[in-house]
């Protein structure tokens, strides 16, 4: 066969190929899935995170993005109704939500409306559900003489394990109210650095104590181990004072005076029950060093559990095969109904099997894959803002047409969050209860114009605060009733941020006319702290001196990072900043609080980083904190509220509004700022998301179609040349 044979079967095999696997990819396989084939149709819910969560230990954890995997896989006592508003609390591992008891200093049993300083001990009784078992886990898994397989565990084990994966036998057993003391031990113990530690201490009756005690009591353990402190350090045989086992499913908790908002922590995954074989198991040296660790693979009792931990790829929950069971609410609020929130009441949780997370540090590819039905549901940065989202002349928000063409959904929700301009109240200008600084904080916060800012730079996504409590928490009042009147104004029912010249006139009033100093005649400078950096931190700065110069003001930016911000709020040497807050709670004390004298920053350490005081103020908060909502308390918050309008300590800010899309097949979505364990609620129509993904991703052969083209014109000179010698040889 001659060289110019083998170049045209050559080519010939080659376009035959390509003719098949375009014929291939007319069929309804995707070219570009990055999920494997098997997975096409399955009950598998895709989403994405952006960064590694930290800690995966409920006595640690405490941000968003770790709580985004926890949530599902622990189970605290109490949880928050997925679909009623305002936030409701209702049963999780407990039987029922708990009934607080008082008691006054003599252990007489007090009424419950009785006079809060009468108040020496509150108790909580608990109940927990039977029958609720811990998924399965090697710490759990137990011979044929019930012993524990894995608690004494080799050096070469050890050596050989990289994975929990590596342990192929698991165990489970019921969850006990013991398990729940155990985790309260936890959260005392020092050397486990919770974070909420503190503030509980100052609730749980010998919480404080306890953890000193164990202090005391591990640093003589450790000592007599020759300062090895990697073996388990078993918290069994020790008791807190205010904790106390009544039984196999019941335990009660004993707070110092009156603290309501303490049902709300325990709806929080540092109150979830955790086995003492977990801490047994892990603590064994030299599984830390090997991310075998309950930071890295939890021990839970809820519906989904982390089988898969590969923070450089993607993590991946699945269905705990132990899950006890729970139903998916019947009541909600209305409107609901006819969203279809109700169509699976009753049914039992949760819908999906998997949930795969992959990790995306960039938006854009996440934005993406999104469009092409990759992920399931998105948020909305702001590249793609404008291509999925539009205004109507009347200012409503709506999707653009792409994005109802393909049916995807809009949700929105305000968050139970706040961001503010906050002015330090110890600064010699700016600060101080004097009537000049008050006006001059009143004009400013006229001229810093939040619904512009929330319009330039969050697309709109936010409502201006007329107060420190965000909608949708109790306290808040809206309309006309919530108007701050200091700085906006009730004109044909609309309120309007009241114009420039006003606060030029609470300027002249405040001793500085045009922005000068009335005593010295110098142009008045005032300084921003910020942690801002980079293009959009460069706009943002440049809008704010602007609004400061509606006022003759000069303001002088100061940037640093942020642990020299942090600083300057520790020791008061900043004068105005920009500061936030999320909501541990759905309660006004958790923002009010953020104005509570005895928790400023610079003297007490706590998060009121303007260092207001004002002691009517702080005489009502005490008075309000510790009430149940009630028509009274209202009353006591909307005087607080007053106070703090009319003293200024904030430029009241805005609070952020939650943009998200999702999917046609992705059901049963109510945004819940308050509720983190949300996933066992949504379901997914498979079949649906395959066939739109098809739809959405047609294969593009052109580039392979042009291929054969140039493949069969490079081959006719080949031809022409063999044809032209075939017939040399003939003649």
């Amino acid at each position: 066969m001659t060289v110019h044979q083998i170049q045209m079967n050559t080519i010939g095999w080659i376009c035959l190929w390509l003719f098949v696997w375009l014929a291939s990819g007319c069929s309804d396989r995707i070219w570009n899935n990055p999920y494997p084939a098997a997975e096409s149709n399955q009950n598998i819910l895709y989403s994405s995170f952006s960064e590694r969560p930290k800690h995966l230990d409920p006595v640690r954890a405490y941000s968003s993005n770790e709580y985004e995997f926890i949530a599902q896989i622990y189970e605290p006592p109490l949880q928050y109704h997925f679909l009623k508003r305002p936030y409701q609390l209702v049963p999780l591992a407990a039987d029922r939500v708990p009934v607080v008891r008082y008691y006054d200093n003599k252990g007489g049993l007090l009424p419950n409306d009785v006079d809060v300083s009468k108040i020496d001990i509150s108790e909580y009784e608990i109940t927990i559900k039977q029958g609720m078992l811990y998924q399965p886990h090697p710490a759990l898994a137990r011979n044929s003489s019930g012993d524990y397989i894995y608690h004494q565990l080799d050096q070469e084990q050890i050596a050989a394990s990289n994975t929990l994966a590596d342990f192929p036998l698991t165990g489970t057993r019921e969850v006990t109210a013991d398990d729940f003391v155990y985790q309260i031990k936890r959260l005392a113990f020092p050397r486990l650095n919770s974070p909420i530690a503190g503030i509980i201490g100052e609730y749980i009756v010998g919480f404080s104590q306890f953890g000193e005690e164990l202090t005391s009591l591990h640093d003589r353990w450790q000592a007599q181990r020759g300062g090895d402190s990697s073996r388990y350090f078993d918290l069994r045989p020790y008791k807190i004072e205010g904790v106390e086992i009544l039984d196999r499913y019941r335990f009660r908790i004993r707070l110092k005076g009156k603290y309501p908002q303490f049902v709300y922590w325990l709806a929080m995954p540092f109150f979830a029950p955790m086995p003492w074989e977990a801490d047994a198991f892990y603590a064994q040296p030299g599984l830390e060093k090997r991310n075998i660790s309950l930071n890295w693979y939890p021990l839970g009792s809820g519906p989904f559990m982390l089988e898969e931990n590969n923070p450089n790829l993607r993590m991946v929950l699945s269905v705990n095969p132990n899950f006890h069971g729970e139903t998916y609410p019947a009541e909600s609020e209305p409107g609901d109904r006819e969203q279809g929130l109700l169509a699976h009441a009753g049914k039992s949780l949760p819908f999906i099997g998997r949930a795969v997370y992959s990790l995306e540090t960039e938006s854009i590819p996440y934005w993406s894959k999104f469009l092409q039905g990759y992920y399931d549901t998105s948020g909305i940065s702001s590249d793609s803002f404008d291509q999925a989202v539009q205004f109507s002349a009347q200012g409503e928000v709506g999707l653009t047409d792409p994005m109802i063409e393909k049916g995807i959904r809009l949700n929105t929700a305000v968050t139970s969050s706040v961001f503010y301009m906050g002015f330090n109240m110890l600064d010699p200008v700016v600060g101080g209860d004097s009537e000049s600084a008050r006006l001059l904080r009143r004009a400013i916060s006229i001229a810093v114009d939040y619904e512009e800012y929330i319009s330039i730079f969050n697309n709109g996504r936010g409502v201006a605060a007329q107060g420190p409590i965000p909608p949708g928490i109790f306290g808040n009042r809206e309309g006309a009733d919530g108007v701050n009147r200091y700085v906006y104004e009730l004109t044909e029912d609309k309120i309007r941020r009241k114009g420039i010249e006003q606060a030029r006139d609470l300027m002249k009033q405040a001793g500085y006319p045009e922005g000068r100093d009335l005593n010295t005649g110098k142009s008045l400078i005032l300084y921003y702290d910020t942690t801002s950096s980079g293009p959009d931190g460069k706009a943002r700065l440049n809008w704010m001196r602007k609004q400061f110069a509606k006022l003759g003001v000069e303001l002088v930016i100061r940037s640093s990072d942020y642990n020299r911000f942090q600083e300057k709020m520790r020791e008061g040497t900043g004068q105005i900043f920009i500061w936030g807050w999320n909501a541990d709670y759905p309660d006004p004390e958790n923002f009010l609080f953020l104005l509570y004298g005895p928790n400023g920053k610079v003297e007490h350490g706590g998060e009121n980083a303007a260092n207001y005081s004002n002691p009517e103020f702080d005489r009502l908060f005490v008075q309000m904190k510790n009430m149940e909502n009630s028509p009274q308390r209202q009353l006591i918050i909307d005087r607080l509220v007053e106070i703090a309008r009319r003293d200024a300590p904030w430029a009241w800010g805005f609070f952020p509004k939650a943009f998200s899309l999702s999917h046609a097949w992705y059901g049963n979505v109510k945004p819940n700022l308050m509720a983190n364990n949300t996933l066992k609620y949504k379901w997914i129509d498979a079949r649906l998301r395959e066939r739109q993904r098809v739809l959405w991703n047609p294969p593009v052969v052109w580039p392979l179609l042009l291929l054969m083209v140039l493949l069969l014109l490079s081959a006719v000179p080949a031809v022409l040349l063999y044809r032209r010698r075939e017939r040399s040889a003939a003649r």
